[in-house]
């Protein structure tokens, strides 16, 4: 064989034996161009909250009062909260939910929403037990109402027992779609919630719908309640 045959004949053998080397060595699978799996989206999860471990026995029955927007929400935008947040906390079917509207607070309590950061009005757990016969009531407060991209809502929240009056569980946080995992989060759970079914709502127009958007801050909130 002539010499520079042999020296190309060695080369290719040598650039084979390296390429199978590359195929037995741990990761190559994730190289570029060799199969590299897909990465999963991330997605958000709730940190600033606390609770029992568990509900307690006698806790079958919640009041879940309006919501309270303050000086933070119009009252228009805390109507349609009061709905997404009904509806989220009853998908968790931890206990019975009962609502009050804000006429029957009004009527009852004196103001048409409680602040859970507020005094409570003279007489309030014992007319919670007698009128709605609830072991105990879930205040909501929003803290951060921006209905406008980047959307951004902030829920503060207080599950509290009626005769005893302490608290089972609180939760403090602020989403933002500007957050590529809370955006993930939302389109992922108008998918799973059967609200967007094509593929055009997938788009961003599912990020910047307030009423999505809510529903979803909902859900990831009440999804930290302690389980039965």
């Amino acid at each position: 064989m002539r010499p520079y045959l042999s020296s190309l004949v060695s080369s290719t053998r040598r650039v084979a034996l390296a390429a199978g080397l590359l195929l037995l060595l741990p990761g190559c699978a994730s190289l570029p161009g060799f199969g590299r799996p897909a990465r999963a989206p991330q997605t958000y999860t709730p940190t600033n909250y606390s609770g029992e471990t568990v509900l307690p026995v006698g806790l079958r029955r919640v009041l879940l009062l309006p919501a309270c927007g303050g000086t933070v929400a119009p009252p228009e935008s805390t109507l349609a909260l009061d709905e997404e947040l009904h509806t989220a906390l009853q998908r968790q079917a931890r206990f019975e939910v009962v609502t009050a509207s804000r006429e029957d607070c009004r009527v009852n309590f004196g103001a048409p929403e409680l602040s859970s950061a507020s005094a409570l009005p003279h007489g309030f757990m014992e007319k919670v037990r007698r009128i709605y016969g609830a072991d105990a009531v879930m205040f909501v407060d929003v803290t951060v109402y921006q209905p406008y991209r980047p959307l951004a809502l902030g829920f503060r929240a207080k599950l509290a027992t009626v005769q005893d009056v302490h608290l089972v569980w609180t939760f403090d946080e602020v989403l933002s779609a500007a957050n590529p995992a809370v955006a993930n989060g939302v389109q992922h759970h108008a998918t799973e919630k059967g609200r967007a079914t094509t593929p055009v709502e997938l788009a961003p127009n599912v990020i910047q719908s307030p009423g999505r958007f809510a529903a979803f801050v909902a859900d990831e909130m009440f999804g930290t309640l302690p389980p039965r």
